[in-house]
């Protein structure tokens, strides 16, 4: 299914509100569930089978991170909300994979939507895969669509307890996950990046239809980072603003830092776009000049020729009275005078600079 095409499916029509129908592809065969609980002194991690498993963990005074890989298990995904108190209409955003990043505030957690980006070198494009967030007091729950995330080295400090994470609480938790998404931008563009230069400097010596190809091809990754970069400013923007209870003031001076990768991130797109749009100038320009070449010599031969044609088709008319063609060395005088006029013609126009 093409990346701009809201996706939508048959089944949602004439649904009440808050109906579970999962929307997008199904990436894993099965649902995997990891739990990590932890305070400043302990840590434990596990892997488990049942969603009834992370029940205990809610009411925990301890913080716990629940990573789900799989939105696909409708079920799975029904009984945590449950239990969690999640809203139903958050639990139908989860399931339809389509979703644009947003911030949702209800009364005992906070719902969050990213996009989490990964750069395939087979296919040679830019994936996007979304990323749910449910913030609570003392938890967090995350909806991936796949195994496979941005997470490890926030996991690795985690059981280290390297940083403020095992000293913080579940919003600190959160700001830690939206930032290695963010971060994880960075990366995308610098591959980007390198191989738009690899563009430009194959537009700036040997242009070729690929090389427009190539152009199209990255303007269209712009499109789809900027439509996924450009709602993650007001997400951030709204938990750094300090009006959300779940986020405490001390967390907000970190948010505000992400907000600013933010803003770098979108800058670097637009420049991107700008620049693969001059490039497409460049393109056209030098496929023009290049035509404009062809047409020059064409037309330099074309007028060496015509009046040659002329004396050629002057003489080819063989007229009885004409005196020229009883000449013993006419034949020979009028191929001499056709090259004297080629080569005055050539004189003049490499005068005139035009060859």
């Amino acid at each position: 299914m093409p990346r701009f095409v809201m996706k939508r499916t048959r089944q949602k029509v004439g649904l009440t509100p808050g109906t579970l129908v999962h929307v997008g592809e199904r990436k894993v065969e099965k649902a995997r569930i990891t739990i990590i609980d932890y305070d400043e002194a302990q840590i434990e991690e596990k892997e488990v089978e049942t969603v009834e498993e992370c029940f205990p963990f809610r009411d925990s005074p301890s913080v716990t991170w629940i990573n789900i890989d799989g939105v696909h298990d409708l079920e799975q995904v029904e009984k945590i909300g449950k239990y969690f108190n999640i809203h139903p209409l958050v639990l139908e955003d989860i399931v339809n994979t389509g979703q644009r990043p947003k911030l949702e505030d209800f009364v005992n957690h906070l719902f969050i939507v990213l996009k989490m980006l990964h750069c395939e070198p087979a296919k040679d494009e830019v994936e996007a895969e979304q990323v749910s967030l449910i913030v609570g007091s003392n938890f967090v729950i995350s909806f991936q669509e796949r195994v496979g995330d941005v997470f490890d080295p926030l996991r690795e400090r985690i059981r280290k307890g390297k940083g403020r994470v095992r000293k913080a609480g579940a919003d600190y938790l959160a700001y830690a996950l939206i930032d290695s998404i963010v971060d994880n931008y960075f990366v995308i563009l610098e591959q980007l990046g390198e191989r738009i230069e690899d563009v430009e400097q194959e537009l700036a010596t040997n242009p070729t239809q690929d090389t427009l190809q190539n152009i199209r091809v990255f303007k269209k990754e712009m499109l789809f980072l900027r439509k996924s970069v450009w709602p993650l400013r007001e997400v951030v923007n709204s938990l750094e603003r300090g009006e959300l209870s779940l986020i405490h003031e001390s967390t907000g001076i970190y948010l505000r830092d992400v907000y600013d990768h933010t803003i770098q991130i979108i800058d670097t797109v637009e420049s991107y776009r700008d620049m693969l749009s001059g490039m497409l100038d460049v393109y056209l320009s030098s496929i023009s000049n290049k035509m404009n070449e062809v047409m020059k010599v064409l037309t330099i031969f074309a007028a060496i020729f015509i009046p040659l044609t002329f004396i050629a088709g002057l003489y080819g008319m063989n007229f009885s009275f004409m005196p020229e063609l009883t000449w013993h060395w006419g034949y020979f005088a009028v191929l001499g005078f056709m090259a004297l006029v080629g080569i005055l013609l050539v004189v003049y126009f490499r005068r005139k600079k035009w060859l």
